[in-house]
């Protein structure tokens, strides 16, 4: 997630039912990507990716002149320049992002394909959201940058933008954004129409597996937010669809793809989100949403005990000088079946 200091991640994803949330895009904007030329053949072969500075895109993305902020934004970006290789992203790629954010991935993405690449970054949630900078102004940043023509950014519902045009890429990315997603049948939609859109589909969501025991609050905590936020009828939540990679991978082959490649990664100690959803299910605004939408007393006593589950795994991390790390994360490459 970019910047977790304040819910950076789509918005409306996770809010209205895929089908109903409105495009915002002007008549200009849709006449604008239809005249994108279709993206040229790219051969993997004949392409050497990029090397990516991490240290040097960090200090593109937005943040306050500190180095505790800064540190923040690196680990962040090295996390997707991880994702990036896995994907071998190449230079002159044409990449449609969905669920971007305020664009760590995608200035990240954008110094990945060179000059001669282009990606196109939706999200459906209002330029005013998100904190410390907005939707907008995060967007507005990064445009003025010197790779800015590389990138545009859509404020739209992501099927209802991918109706709109009949542009096609040679890659999708879906980058830590699922679980923001209205519904599991919100994610099969969009896969499906990506199947006839993208040469391939890159996915990258957290594994809710771990083999350091300073991560298991971090999967602790993804389990029992969702097992709150999936009572409420609208959610801003950073958790809303929790889904394993075992549920992406059938909605996938569902939508009838087929998968390439699949690893799961470590992410860095600088990716604090662990930390972020662990400190948020142990607020106490968490426990005033659970007395306002359980109200039936035995599911309120498993997320209850889900929640002490939570506090003492913290605990026997913090028993042993250690801070809470982010889980592991599974990564994945997926075409048409057909292809």
């Amino acid at each position: 997630m970019c910047m977790h200091l304040a819910n950076v991640m789509p918005y409306s994803l996770g809010v209205n039912p895929l089908y109903k949330a409105a495009i915002t895009m002007t008549r200009y904007q849709i006449d604008h990507f239809n005249s994108l030329e279709t993206c040229p053949p790219i051969n993997p072969k004949m392409s050497e990716s990029i090397q990516l500075d991490v240290q040097a895109i960090a200090s593109i993305y937005p943040h306050h002149d500190n180095e505790a902020e800064l540190n923040v934004v690196v680990g962040q970006i090295q996390h997707r320049a991880d994702l990036i290789k896995l994907w071998d992203i190449k230079p002159g790629e044409h990449i449609l992002e969905i669920g971007c954010g305020q664009g760590d991935c995608t200035v990240t993405l954008a110094n990945a394909i060179g000059e001669r690449g282009h990606i196109t970054a939706v999200d459906p949630a209002p330029l005013d959201y998100g904190s410390p900078y907005t939707l907008g102004e995060a967007h507005d940043h990064l445009l003025s940058s010197s790779i800015g023509p590389r990138m545009s950014f859509v404020e739209a519902n992501p099927i209802t933008f991918l109706n709109s045009t009949s542009n096609r890429y040679t890659t999708a990315v879906i980058a830590h954004c699922i679980w923001y997603f209205s519904s599991p049948q919100a994610l099969q939609d969009i896969l499906k129409i990506l199947s006839t859109r993208a040469d391939r589909i890159c996915i990258a969501e957290w594994a809710l597996t771990t083999q350091d025991f300073r991560a298991f609050p971090h999967v602790l905590s993804a389990l029992t937010q969702s097992a709150l936020e999936c009572r409420k009828t609208e959610s801003q939540s950073n958790i809303r669809t929790v889904l394993s990679p075992k549920a992406i991978r059938q909605s996938a082959l569902t939508a009838g793809l087929t998968i390439q490649k699949e690893d799961i990664v470590t992410p860095n100690e600088g990716m604090l989100d662990g930390s972020w959803e662990t400190s948020s299910v142990l607020s106490s605004q968490f426990e005033e949403e659970l007395s306002q939408y359980v109200k039936d007393e035995r599911e309120r006593s498993v997320i209850v005990a889900m929640r002490d589950s939570v506090c003492a795994s913290r605990d026997s991390v913090k028993a042993q000088n250690e801070k809470v790390k982010s889980m592991d994360v599974w990564v994945s490459t997926f075409i048409a079946s057909s292809t």
